[in-house]
């Protein structure tokens, strides 16, 4: 993995709690792994019919150099949008990962 072709910038975010203007529990997401360096491989759609009816989720890969602690409860943050971490690949041995997530919310 050269250096030169990780040419976007990602966050990793974690979920806790806080609490919102009455008190009331909510789930926050915090960052945890900021200005992370990654390339983008793919981005893809996918169309498929689910329970909402019809719909396009959009799917995109990221290669970047191994972080511990990433998990698939985590999710990532790219160009201001959120993206939920569906698979998680090790290249070699700890040397690099790939980060197959797809877009959340509208």
């Amino acid at each position: 993995m050269r250096a030169g072709s990780l040419d976007r910038v990602i966050q990793f975010q974690q979920r806790s709690t806080g609490l919102d203007l009455y008190g009331t529990p909510i789930d926050v997401w915090t960052p945890f792994a900021t200005k992370m360096r990654a390339q983008k491989l793919e981005n893809a759609t996918d169309n498929r019919e689910s329970d909402r009816g019809d719909t396009t989720d959009s799917i995109i890969t990221f290669r970047m150099h191994w972080i511990d602690g990433v998990t698939l409860d985590n999710r990532l943050s790219f160009e201001g949008q959120a993206f939920k971490i569906t698979r998680l690949k090790e290249i070699g041995r700890r040397v690099g990962l790939d980060v197959v997530c797809e877009r959340v919310g509208p």
